[in-house]
């Protein structure tokens, strides 16, 4: 299995073309494979996984009026099945690929030990599968139609902190693309943005269309992926897939025509609405796992992801720990969370000032954090009122003994609180700090030292913001006590960052 993506790659997708029909699927290898060979090419031939028990709304399942659900029930292959495709693939000499639409699906290509990943356009910012698909020992290649930069830079950092090796597909959501879309430009600003990543092309044009693949190889792309699939007088293929012969004509192609090229390389096309539609479309919705309350936060387990979302639903695509979401009236079990029902707070740009703002006075401080450390934010009364109640702390062992890193931000103040476990001895590193003790208060300096006992209330206020150092015994979850009743109840005054040091 590789490690990385042999380049360049070309992707034969399958899709459902298969039918359903296990031997129909069989023989659409098979017949793809003998052509190949005349190639030096790598290739992968590609499935597409969905669990289709769980993927499916229950109340959605026999719903034949509903295009995609229709397409996917009549098209259902078992396990069995697929195990059957991946060895012809492997017989046939191509790399096995799929593209998961839910988490069971990784487990699937884990067990199958499926060489590639692929993240479909509609999945790239499905955070709940992204963080499954990190978790799996295998390369990734994502399409990105529909994706602005912002939403690219995100994915792509989130991979590579993780260590994972990702190319990025141009890719255009139209189903087929209309030559005049093709923006193959694209491809360009892709490869001038992210230097270190492989760009490919993901194509959709008609199968009739040789130019287009000309134009991405000269432009650089090195992995290319096209639908491919036999007909026969029972199942005809769709108009964006390519037979065998098609496939040799598209094969052997050569440069033609620059009106292909679409916007220049500076900017990111922005997705019609006909294409976000489409792929809004494939998105799985959230939906209310039981009762809830006006007034309540919705949290991961008060919901459930399936498909098809409905209109104006809250989608995975929308789901991450920087939004939160509050209901604004009663939600039933099984609704849909859609703009009438939640209101979403993003606090991605916040919690970034935050980090940043940290990071300066670490730097003003000369304080060194060690590698590989998660930063905590407290915000004790919510992230509105951050700057004036909150900290922000650096756990860096946590064993028989505790040392953190604290930081507080000029103006904070750190509410009251006790410990009944844990004791703790504070030692200044960099400004200046009012530390009350059991209500005495009094101000400390760089190289000051401030012991507190178990069962002592202390609160903290730094007028220009301070770093300092917390020693002490080991810190458990449940061992902070404040005295405000209403921080206690508070369950969502944390959140957690790893990886913010890059």
């Amino acid at each position: 299995m590789p490690t990385t993506i042999p380049t360049p790659l070309f992707v034969l997708e399958m899709a459902n073309n298969h039918m359903g029909d296990v031997t129909h699927g069989l023989a659409i290898i098979r017949a793809f494979g003998e052509i190949c060979r005349e190639f030096p090419f790598k290739f992968a031939f590609k499935l597409q996984y969905r669990d289709l028990d769980t993927f499916i709304h229950p109340a959605a399942k026999e719903r034949d009026d509903i295009k995609y659900v229709k397409r996917f029930a009549e098209t259902r292959l078992n396990r069995q099945d697929f195990d059957l495709l991946v060895a012809e693939m492997r017989s046939c000499g191509f790399l096995a690929m799929a593209t998961p639409f839910d988490e069971p699906s990784v487990d699937v290509i884990e067990s199958q030990n499926i060489d590639i990943i692929k993240i479909a356009s509609c999945s790239f910012t499905d955070w709940p599968l992204l963080e499954r698909i990190a978790k799996a020992d295998k390369p990734i290649i994502a399409s990105t139609a529909g994706a602005d930069l912002e939403d690219i830079d995100r994915v792509l950092s989130y991979f590579e902190h993780r260590g994972k090796f990702i190319s990025l597909m141009h890719c255009v959501g139209e189903y087929p693309t209309l030559q005049a879309h093709l923006q193959l430009n694209q491809i360009d600003l892709l490869r001038a943005r992210y230097p270190n990543v492989s760009i490919g092309y993901s194509t959709h044009e008609s199968p009739d269309n040789c130019e287009a693949i000309q134009m991405a190889i000269a432009k650089g792309a090195v992995i290319f992926e096209k639908h491919v699939g036999v007909p026969t007088e029972q199942l005809p293929l769709n108009n964006y897939s390519a037979t065998p012969q098609q496939i040799v004509a598209w094969l052997r192609s050569a440069q033609r025509a620059y009106e292909m090229c679409g916007l220049p390389d500076s900017v990111r096309v922005e997705a019609t609405d006909a294409e976000m539609a489409s792929l809004r479309s494939l998105r799985r919705g959230i939906f209310a796992k039981h009762p809830i309350k006006a007034g309540e936060a919705v949290t991961d387990s008060d919901v459930f992801m399936a498909f098809p979302p409905q209109e104006n639903q809250v989608t995975a695509n929308d789901w991450s720990k920087f939004a939160k979401f509050v209901a604004t009236q009663e939600i039933p079990a099984n609704t849909a969370l859609t703009d009438a029902n939640v209101h979403c707070n993003d606090t991605r740009q916040k919690i970034a000032e935050i980090v940043q703002r940290v990071k300066i006075l670490l730097l003003e401080g000369h304080v060194i954090v060690p590698g590989n450390t998660d930063l905590e934010i407290s915000h004790h009364y919510g992230l509105e009122q951050f700057d004036e109640y909150g900290l922000a702390l650096i756990t860096v062992v946590n064993r028989e003994y505790c040392k953190k890193l604290i930081v507080m931000l000029p103006g904070q103040t750190h509410p009251e609180q006790y410990h009944l476990k844990k004791e703790e001895t504070f030692h200044i590193l960099h400004g200046e700090i009012h530390i009350a003790l059991d209500g005495q208060e009094r101000t400390y300096n760089p190289g000051e030292v401030v012991m507190v006992d178990r069962g002592v209330r202390h609160m903290f206020f730094s007028p220009g913001g301070a770093v300092f150092e917390e020693i002490s015994s080991t810190h458990h979850q449940d061992d902070s006590y404040y005295t405000d009743e209403a921080i206690q109840a508070n369950k969502n005054r944390k959140t957690l960052l790893p990886h913010w040091m890059k």
